[in-house]
This record gives C-alpha cells, sequence and structure tokens, in this order.
C-alpha cells in the first residue's frame, strides 16, 4: 500500500514542477512579446530621428513641456493666449489630460533616479511602452475568456498589427497612445469581475475606467458596450450576483470618478453617451429584487409580489425615461455631440457638421484599408466567433458583441479601426489557439497509437506472464477492499452511470477532435506559412506605411532619396524672423504645429472647438484679396502662411483642402457659396476655373510667381497647366517660400501706406482748393 502513495506524491511533484516550468515559460514568452511589442515601432527613429509625429502630438508635446516646466497646479489654471486669437483657450478644462500625467510622471521618475531624458524623448518613447502594456493587457482579457494558450497568441498578434502601430509608433504622441491600454485593461478588469465575482476587481475596473476617461474621449464605447452586455445576460437568463457586483460599482464609482475630470465635468450625467449605462442600471436593480424576492417567497405569493414588482418598476422606468426625454429634448442635438451623432447616422457631419466631415480620419474606410490593417485576422475572426460558442460564457459572449459593435464603427469612420483591432486580435488568437490545440493533440494521439503498437507487437510474449500477475495482484486488492466499501444501491448506480458515461464520452471527443497525422502536420506547416506572411506585413507595415512623420517628408526617385524639410524651415523662419507677438493666420491644420514650433499666436488650430471662428478663415481664404485683407486686419493677422504642394507632388496640400474651407465658410456667412467656385459641378484650378476661383486669396496665395519655376506654371498634383498665371498682389507681400516651395508665408501690407496716399491726395486737394479759393477772392467779378 506504500507504493501507490509514493507514486502518487511523485506525480503530484511532477505536476508541480510542469506548472512551475509553464509559468516561467509563459512569463518569458509574455517579455519576448512585450520587447516585440516595443521594438517594432522603432523604425521611425532609426529610419528618420527622434521627432514628434503628426500634427495633435504637437500640442500635448507643448502641454507635457508646460506641465514639467511649471507644475501641475499651474497646468489646471492654465490660460494659453496662444491659440483662438483673440478668445484663448483654457487648457487644463479643455485638454484630456490622461497623457500628459502619465508622459509627465515617467519624466519625473526617471529624472528622479537620475537618468537625464528631455521631456521630448519620452514623448517619443511613450506609444511603444504603452504598446506593450496593451499586449500584456490583451493576455490577460484573453486569457480570461480562453485560457492561457489563446492569450499568448493573441498578445503576440496585437503587438504587430498594423492597424494600432499606425497609431502608436515612436513619436506618435497621442491619446490613442494610452487609451487602448486603458481600454484593453478595463474589459479585463470588467471580465475578471464576472468570473470571480470579487469586489476588489470591481473597484480596480472602475479606477481603470477613471484612467480610461482621462485619457480620450473614447470612453464613451466603454460605457455603452458594458451595458449592452449586461443587459445580453438578463435577457438571454445569465443574471447572477456576479454580474450585478461586475457593474454597479463601474456606474456610481466611475461616474463619479469622470465627473471630477474638467473636461467631462457633468456631462457624465447630463448627456446622451451616458443615458444607456443609467437605464440598465435601474434594470439591473429591478433584475435583482426579482430574484431576492423569488428566494423569500413562495411560488403563489411570488407571483403576486411580481405582479407588484413590474408595475411599480414600469412606473418608475418611465419616469425615469420621461425626464431623459425631456432633458435630451432641451438640447438642439438631443443631448448627443457632434461626433457621436455623426457615429450614429454617418450622413449627419456632412449634412450639418462640414468641420468634422473635413478631417481625413473621419471618413468612412475603403475595403483594402481592412486588409491592410488587419491582413490575415480578417479571415480569422469567424473562426474566433465560433470557439467563443463552443462553450458560450459571459466573457466569451462579451468578447462577440465587442467585436461587433467594433465591426460597425469601424465601418462608419476610419480612425477607429484602432478600436476593432484588439477585439480582431483577441478572437483571432483563440481561433488559432483552438486549430493549434486539435491539430497538436491529433498528432500527439496518433504518434502515441503508433509508438503503442510498436511496443506491443515487440514484447506481446513477455507480456502475457506480466498480465496474469497483474490479474493476481488486481484480484487480492479487490478482495482487501471489498469488505471495507459497501456503497448503497444509488451509490453504486450512480457509479455505473459515471463509469459508462465517462468513456463512451472521451471515445466520442477523441473521434470528433482527432485527425490523421499527415493532415495535422500540413494544417500546421499551413498555419506557421500564415503567419510568417503576417509578420512580414506588420514588419513592412511599421517599417514603410507607419513610420515616415509627416512633419518630415521622403520620396524616392531614380536619384535616390529626396528629403523634404520644409515645414520645419517655414516654422524656424517664422520663429527667427518674426515678433514673439505677431498673429499667424493659416488653415486650422497647421495651428499646433505652428505654436508650439514657431511659438507665435495663431487664429485657429486643431481643437477645432469654435466653428465661427474657423469659417471666419475659412470666409478669408474664399474672399478676394482686398475683402481677405480687410478679415485678417481685424483679427491682429500679420502673417499668413498656405501649404502649396503643386511643385513637388505633395497632395494634402491647401488647395486640395479649399473646398472645405468654402463649405464651412458658407455655413457661417451665406454669401460664399460652393457652385461659384465649381464649373460644371467640377473643381478646376486651370483655365476653366471660374473668376471667383482664380481671384479668392487662397489661390494667388498659392500660385504667385509659380510660373516662374518652369515657364508653364504645371501642377504636378492636380495634373495641369494653372488658369491664371500672371498677377501681382496688391494687399500683401511675400516675404518667405521654403526650398521645394511647400510653405509660403506672406505678410499683409499695413494699412497706413494707403492712407497716407489718401492723405496726400486729400492735402493737394485741398491746396488747389485754397489757391481756387484765394484767387476767387482776388477777381472782383466773381
Amino acid at each position: 500500500m506504500a507504493e501507490p502513495e509514493v507514486s502518487s506524491a511523485a506525480a503530484g511533484g511532477g505536476g508541480r514542477l510542469r506548472n512551475a516550468f509553464g509559468g516561467v515559460l509563459c512569463a518569458f514568452t509574455l517579455l519576448l512579446i512585450g520587447v516585440v511589442a516595443f521594438s517594432i515601432r522603432l523604425f521611425s527613429v532609426i529610419k528618420y530621428e527622434s521627432v514628434i509625429h503628426e500634427f495633435d502630438p504637437y500640442f500635448n508635446f507643448r502641454v507635457t513641456q508646460f506641465l514639467s516646466k511649471n507644475g501641475i497646479y499651474e497646468f489646471w489654471n492654465w490660460f494659453d493666449d496662444r491659440t483662438w486669437y483673440p478668445l484663448g483657450r483654457v487648457i487644463g478644462g479643455t485638454v484630456y489630460p490622461g497623457l500628459t500625467l502619465t508622459a509627465g510622471t515617467i519624466w519625473w521618475l526617471v529624472n528622479s533616479l537620475n537618468i537625464p531624458l528631455s521631456v521630448e524623448t519620452v514623448c517619443v518613447f511613450t506609444a511603444p511602452i504603452f504598446s506593450a502594456n496593451a499586449s500584456w493587457a490583451t493576455y490577460l482579457l484573453t486569457k480570461e475568456a480562453k485560457g492561457t494558450g489563446a492569450g499568448l497568441m493573441a498578445a503576440a498578434i496585437l503587438a504587430m498589427v498594423p492597424s494600432y502601430i499606425s497609431r502608436s509608433v515612436a513619436g506618435s504622441y497621442d491619446n490613442e497612445a494610452v487609451a487602448i491600454f486603458a481600454l484593453i485593461f478595463t474589459f479585463y478588469l470588467y471580465v475578471k469581475t464576472l468570473n470571480t465575482g470579487s469586489l476588489f476587481y470591481a473597484t480596480l475596473n472602475a479606477l481603470s475606467y477613471f484612467y480610461m476617461v482621462c485619457s480620450w474621449g473614447g470612453y464613451t464605447f466603454i460605457i455603452n458596450l458594458i451595458p449592452m452586455h449586461v443587459l445580453l445576460c438578463i435577457v438571454t437568463g445569465r443574471y447572477s450576483s456576479r454580474l450585478y457586483i461586475a457593474y454597479a460599482p463601474l456606474v456610481i464609482l466611475g461616474t463619479l470618478l469622470a465627473a471630477l475630470v474638467p473636461v467631462v465635468g457633468f456631462n457624465a450625467v447630463m448627456t446622451s453617451e451616458h443615458f444607456a449605462s443609467f437605464l440598465v442600471f435601474i434594470i439591473l436593480h429591478v433584475v435583482a429584487l426579482v430574484y431576492y424576492i423569488k428566494g423569500l417567497l413562495s411560488p403563489r405569493l411570488f407571483k403576486v409580489a411580481m405582479t407588484l414588482v413590474i408595475s411599480v418598476g414600469l412606473a418608475v422606468c418611465f419616469a425615469v425615461v420621461a425626464v431623459l426625454v425631456a432633458l435630451v429634448a432641451s438640447s438642439p442635438t438631443k443631448g448627443w455631440s457632434g461626433r457621436s451623432l455623426s457615429l450614429l447616422d454617418p450622413t449627419y457631419a456632412s449634412k450639418y457638421i462640414p468641420i468634422i466631415a473635413s478631417v481625413s480620419e473621419h471618413q468612412p474606410p475603403t475595403w483594402p484599408s481592412y486588409f491592410m490593417d488587419i491582413n490575415v485576422l480578417a479571415f480569422l475572426i469567424p473562426a474566433g466567433i465560433i470557439s467563443c460558442f463552443l462553450p458560450l460564457s459571459d466573457a466569451s459572449s462579451f468578447m462577440v458583441l465587442y467585436l461587433v459593435t467594433a465591426v460597425y464603427f469601424s465601418g462608419v469612420m476610419v480612425r477607429l479601426m484602432l478600436v476593432l483591432a484588439p477585439a480582431a486580435c483577441i478572437l483571432s488568437g483563440i481561433a488559432l489557439s483552438e486549430v493549434f490545440g486539435v491539430l497538436t493533440r491529433s498528432i500527439k494521439f496518433q504518434l502515441s497509437k503508433l509508438f503503442d503498437d510498436s511496443s506491443a507487437a515487440s514484447g506481446d510474449s513477455s507480456s502475457e506472464s506480466s498480465t496474469n500477475s497483474a490479474k493476481s495482484e488486481t484480484r487480492n486488492e479487490k478482495s482487501e477492499t471489498a469488505p471495507k466499501e459497501k456503497p448503497s444501491k444509488k451509490n453504486r448506480k450512480k457509479e455505473k452511470e459515471v463509469a459508462e458515461s465517462v468513456p463512451v464520452k472521451t471515445k466520442k471527443e477523441k473521434r470528433l477532435l482527432v485527425l490523421p497525422f499527415e493532415l495535422s502536420v500540413m494544417g500546421i506547416l499551413l498555419l506557421i506559412v500564415l503567419g510568417g506572411f503576417y509578420v512580414v506585413h506588420c514588419v513592412w507595415a511599421a517599417a514603410e506605411a507607419y513610420s515616415a512623420p509627416s512633419i518630415v517628408l521622403t520620396s524616392r526617385s531614380r536619384d535616390g532619396l529626396h528629403v523634404f524639410d520644409d515645414f520645419r524651415e517655414a516654422y524656424a523662419w517664422l520663429s527667427h524672423n518674426t515678433d514673439v507677438d505677431d498673429k499667424v493666420a493659416s488653415w486650422w491644420d497647421y495651428g499646433y504645429q505652428t505654436t508650439a514650433m514657431a511659438n507665435r499666436t495663431v487664429i485657429v488650430d486643431n481643437n477645432t472647438w469654435n466653428n465661427t471662428h474657423i469659417a471666419t478663415v475659412g470666409t478669408a481664404m474664399s474672399s478676394p484679396e482686398k475683402a481677405a485683407w480687410e478679415i485678417f486686419n481685424s483679427l491682429d493677422v500679420k502673417y499668413v502662411l498656405v501649404v502649396f504642394g503643386g511643385l513637388v507632388g505633395y497632395p494634402s496640400d491647401d488647395i486640395n483642402k479649399f473646398l472645405w474651407m468654402v463649405r464651412i465658410g458658407g455655413g457661417v456667412f451665406p454669401h460664399i457659396k460652393e457652385p461659384d467656385y465649381l464649373r460644371d459641378g467640377q473643381y478646376r484650378v486651370d483655365a476653366q476655373a471660374t473668376p471667383t476661383m482664380l481671384n479668392c486669396l487662397m489661390y494667388k496665395l498659392c500660385y504667385y510667381r509659380f510660373v516662374e519655376t518652369d515657364g508653364k506654371g504645371f501642377d504636378r498634383v492636380r495634373g495641369y497647366e494653372i488658369g491664371k498665371k500672371h498677377f501681382k498682389l496688391t494687399h500683401f507681400e511675400e516675404v518667405f517660400t521654403t526650398h521645394h516651395w511647400m510653405v509660403r508665408i506672406y505678410k499683409l501690407k499695413p494699412q497706413k501706406n494707403r492712407v497716407r496716399g489718401k492723405l496726400k491726395k486729400l492735402k493737394s486737394n485741398a491746396k488747389t482748393s485754397s489757391t481756387l479759393a484765394a484767387g476767387r477772392k482776388k477777381n472782383p467779378w466773381q
């Protein structure tokens, strides 16, 4: 009897050793995934330089500089008078502070450890660091749904998915850099609370949601998706106390914490984006009350109580809905923000808010963009959905709901492909894990069967004697144990049922899940090849498609690599050749960069909070030169900056954006009409262009002296010669044009010069009139 105890102890020790080795291997794999997620985003620094990318990140960088220099209290009370002149902007109350506070904290920590890193360096590498954190959060979330293998697979896929790389390369210092990690981690804590029913994880979930609110306006996706899942669980009869613990603290604590963020404030309880969470909160409590009463009363009394609860509950729900409808009806947009309405109605922005529709990342994506950003994951997602239903749990149903909603929103706005990426990676990781599990199990089963057959054939004769002795030993054991155990008939019946059901079930599973050896090997090889193609595509996307900074442009030709550094050249000229208090007017795309790099006051910037102010600039650009001068002069503008790509073929210039300036300006000032700038419905700048187009300020500032470059005035972006080649400027003068003509800066001619001319004419007219009057006095006959 001592031998079985020794063998069981050895098996237990071997299991613990195996688990320990598996834990170490899992931790090492996660470390490698984090290294891959960080390093694949460094192509922008390796190939180019350590610089902030795009437009919005320059504002975030400028705010982080202010925070690190002046402290947190000055940051909350900072009134920025260099933006939106003459209105200004309260930075602390209009910005999501999560990214700034995160980078500022990292900078403070590394400098406290005597590691001399600049604020810019910390800002450049914040996104790669948090991409590794997002990969680990994906592992935790997927593990809660489908186990460790699926979690590791999903984390490895997310570390390299191009859709996430596009917003998290080194230098992409935007809110999404930390918000995607906060999004995934909040979902993980919600699912963890669902599985455990722990109030500790529920509290952490509310804190994670608070960090998400601080980081990005996309937090409304969380506060609507989780109530949808709770309602789905209630409708499908999956209510439990764990569901209550997972949701109720999130609504109460999360809403209170969200209201502490200045940019959100009372919007957390006053806007329609949050009403769904409160409605589901009421429904959850009604359902919880029903289940509580059901456990206390008899079935007959329960019916009576149910009638009372349902009637009272319906009355309360109707009252709450009436209050919500009254609050919503008091708002012109029914309590929804413009961006939220454009998500619910894709045509809303193009009809009513052209400033939102004019942003390229707010446009719907094309089909090729899906294959560019998620690649082979698009084919693995259906298999992941099927795996989530085998079996269906609260966590797996949440994954499916997350995917469905993310697919819809990504189809409305290309920017939200970023929200789809984690869901696609999670479901693809689940699918690959299940497939690898079936294939490896098939190979293992076939190999073990093959080895068993060979060993049985070789030692057939020797096994007969051993089997006979084993049979005698088992008989002795049975005779010893028989008098000790006398189970009842019911227990014997149950044991018989269990003994009969288990082998049948395992045999069925083996028949269903075991594939032929050759097919299993081919399947694994095909999956490895598919993964290789995915890795190659991701590395190419990270190195070529998404690593180039927009502030420094490059192109390749037969002569080699050409670098266009015109933007920094223009901002440096403004910084060194203009007064500190000079105001610079440009289209809103370049406001953040002008303020951060040139340190000059701008009229509008990328915040786009005041549509009338932007429409004023658009109207000036769309007006004739004299009318535009009067508008800019009323705003104390001294310099006007335009971006022109007709010489080098840069398509994102102001001429291509000009129709949006017309539409936005015409939305506020009716005398600006888009048909006046179109010839037979077509936008042209050649000889067929309309006189309104040829005489507007934008045309003149972009094409002034352009004919001197090649003698013809051929626009490489539009593909034809310009219509008006030789003209002079009367109210503006050119002061600087960059090397490749990409940025052109003009100065308003002072009004006093023209007033002096008028005064001279007035003085000369006064002299002639006085001489005439004197002559009249001398003439006695008059």
